[in-house]
């Protein structure tokens, strides 16, 4: 993550200015002054009116009702389970400030614009708000209208908040696996926000992560204070993301088969290095994507307007490092490709999550080669030695998302099975063709016979024995696959008996079975300068001997591109999802809400999400009520929109409507 995209230090951004000129208004007429939705009474009150929704999510219930009881709690949703509202209830019920703390300006800033639209005050407090909004924002502050503060950690460990927070109902910590070392995006800051909280009291505390392994929970818990903390742990699962992880051989044209499914329809693809992002992004776009790059080495203003056109449905497809997408609460992601291994399951969690937020079908790829492990180890060296527990904790990280990359096992049971839960969830059906969402299940990658596993592997590595260690896999493969090149025939190898052994497998394959053999220990790749050689473990050597058991898998060939298209979400997933006759509105009314949302100044996922215009195209609503009724419309965005969504269920042009509602 770039400097400038993380708060920082407070370098730059001076403190917020005194308000000895701001008098705070304090009568019973001003702390009674709410918007509409401050109206409502409890909890599910407040969740129709303001959001539109009749029912609460597992656990989010559980969650708000824990803090207006004024109890610790520590909530752990997937990303898309709805952390948000979890504290956002509570303030949407009048029970006074809710303080949030967050790491990114951006995922402040689309949260405001969020809140807002459901009729809370709220603002972030952060370096890239002008003085007559930070003006504003104090005066609401010291006069008790608003609802949601946003605050990074550095601000609210600056102190000059500190006499500013009267009324306060709630402290939120937003990525709350921030705080602990055992995490996968461990920041130091975080760990000064319990001295700050335990000045408040007895104002509750609230966690909030979609990645955490249980021994993070408990640290957590530990690094926050949480007081005798309810747990609301939810299932990590997320069965509406097919997840595929196949060997990598041409990332630009394995990313494009994935991009060409889903037309016109947003997506993230994930490189390892800058140089890899541009590369990746420059052929994207020569093949008519799109795409543009996303890395810490580009400009600011390159990097702001690469995000935004993205949020707001301008860009198809971003190519960036990881530095991309922690801020990006885009909902209608409909894939993201990583071109190379995360360096963790965590990581890999968090970044495919970024897919499919609305709840419907979305494509997560992993394009994996054994080289990415050596390459996430010697960007972890750079600095100097490891730490021993450091040392372990990553031999443990790359041992555990390799073994998910290469293991032809299912998917989602990897996943889940990682974070200490049982799969199928509890109170699931159990499937006998397994999860279905995955290339394991869906039948595209098989597991070999063990026997030939076996046979195979111990080919394999007499070959890789025969070639000395001085040469790297590609050589390997091509002795393995008999090509008769210069190299071989000035080395020899094209007299060796292992020439051509496999040849009737395939060169994908081969490539993917020594990368699987790496990943199980059975070989290892050793570095020299910029090369790698591959050579033999005392595992590999065992098992030539008949000792142990080794697990591989193929991707069948028979899974060509015109059958995966069947088993994958294809172009306009929600579309698609409201049957032929409602496809015309649904597109109509995305053209819509594109339009509102320019005009209001927000992403479009914030006027409706993908899910809402499907209810509405699958109801056609003729009247103001009827559409209320609909999942996704409270009375704020009924009242705002609602005679424009009328209007295009009945027929007329988004354009016109749009205009309309402009003139208005």
């Amino acid at each position: 993550m770039h400097a400038d995209e993380w708060f920082g230090d407070g370098e730059g951004d001076e403190l917020l200015p005194d308000v000895a000129g701001l008098t705070p208004v304090r009568t019973l007429d001003d702390m009674r002054r709410r918007p509409a939705v401050r109206e409502a009474s409890t909890p599910v009150e407040a969740l129709k009116r303001a959001f539109g929704y009749d029912a609460f999510r597992p656990l989010q219930g559980e969650s708000v009702d824990a803090a207006l009881a004024k109890r610790d709690c520590l909530v752990v949703l997937p990303t898309g389970g709805g952390k948000s509202l979890c504290y956002q209830i509570p303030a949407a019920c009048g029970a006074g400030l809710v303080l949030v703390v967050s790491p990114l300006i951006a995922l402040m800033d689309d949260q405001v614009a969020a809140a807002r639209e459901a009729g809370l005050t709220a603002v972030a407090l952060h370096s890239n708000l002008g003085e007559a909004a930070k003006r504003t924002a104090l005066q609401q502050l010291a006069n008790g209208t608003l609802d949601l503060l946003y605050v990074s950690p550095e601000r609210l460990v600056a102190g000059d908040l500190m006499g500013r927070l009267d009324n306060l109902a709630l402290l939120a910590v937003d990525e709350a696996h921030c705080v602990s070392h055992w995490g996968h995006d461990f920041r130091p800051e975080y760990r000064q926000l319990r001295s700050i909280f335990d000045r408040f009291g007895a104002v509750p505390r609230m966690a909030l992560t979609a990645t955490a392994t249980p021994q993070v929970q408990d640290d957590i818990c530990v690094q926050l204070g949480l007081r005798t903390p309810l747990r609301l742990i939810g299932h990590v699962d997320r069965p509406n993301l097919i997840y595929r992880a196949v060997p990598r051989h041409s990332a630009a044209k394995q990313a494009l088969e994935v991009i060409k499914r889903h037309p016109q329809e947003g997506g993230i693809v994930y490189a390892q290095t800058r140089k890899e992002v541009e590369t990746l992004a420059g052929a994207l776009v020569k093949a008519g994507v799109h795409a543009a790059a996303y890395h810490a080495g580009l400009p600011a203003e390159v990097r702001a307007k690469a995000q935004d056109d993205f949020v707001n449905e301008r860009l198809d497809v971003v190519v960036a490092t990881i530095a991309f997408g922690m801020g990006i609460d885009r909902s209608n992601v409909r894939y993201v490709v990583h071109a190379n291994t995360p360096k963790s399951i965590e990581h890999y969690q968090q970044e495919a999550g970024r897919a499919g937020r609305d709840g419907l079908p979305a494509d997560c790829v992993l394009l994996y080669g054994a080289a990415d492990l050596m390459t996430h180890r010697r960007l972890a060296t750079m600095d100097g030695p490891l730490s021993p527990d450091r040392e372990r904790a990553l031999d443990r990280q790359l041992r555990e998302i390799g073994r998910y990359a290469v293991a032809p096992v299912c998917r989602h049971r990897l996943l889940t099975e990682h974070f200490g839960q049982p799969y199928p969830a509890p109170g699931s059906e159990a499937r006998s063709e397994g999860c279905g969402s995955c290339d394991v299940c869906l039948g595209e990658t098989k597991e070999l016979p063990a026997e030939q596993a076996v046979v195979t592997a111990q080919k394999i590595i007499s070959a890789a024995w025969r070639l000395e260690g001085r040469f790297g896999p590609g050589q390997c493969v091509d002795v393995l696959m008999g090509k008769a090149t210069d190299k071989s025939e000035r080395a020899g190898h094209d007299r060796l008996t292992v020439f051509g052994l496999l040849k009737d497998s395939g060169e994908t394959a081969v490539r993917a079975w020594i990368d699987q053999l790496v990943v199980q220990g059975f070989l290892a790749l050793r570095e020299e300068g910029v090369y790698s050689f591959l050579v033999i473990t005392d595992a590999g050597r065992a098992l030539c001997r008949g000792e142990g058991a080794v697990r591989l898998g193929v991707v069948e060939e028979r899974a060509t591109r015109s059958e995966r298209k069947t088993r994958t979400p294809s172009a306009s997933a929600a579309a698609a999802a409201v049957g032929p006759a409602d496809q015309g509105l649904f597109e109509r009314l995305r053209t819509l809400r594109k339009l509102l949302a320019a005009k209001a100044g927000v992403p479009p996922y914030v006027v409706f999400h993908d899910s809402t215009l499907q209810a509405i195209s699958a109801a056609k609503p003729t009247s103001m009520a009827t559409l209320i009724g609909l999942k996704g419309i409270g009375e704020r965005k009924a009242a705002r929109y609602g005679a424009q969504v009328l209007a295009v269920v009945a027929g007329e042009e988004p354009e016109k409507a749009a205009v309309r509602a402009a003139q208005a």
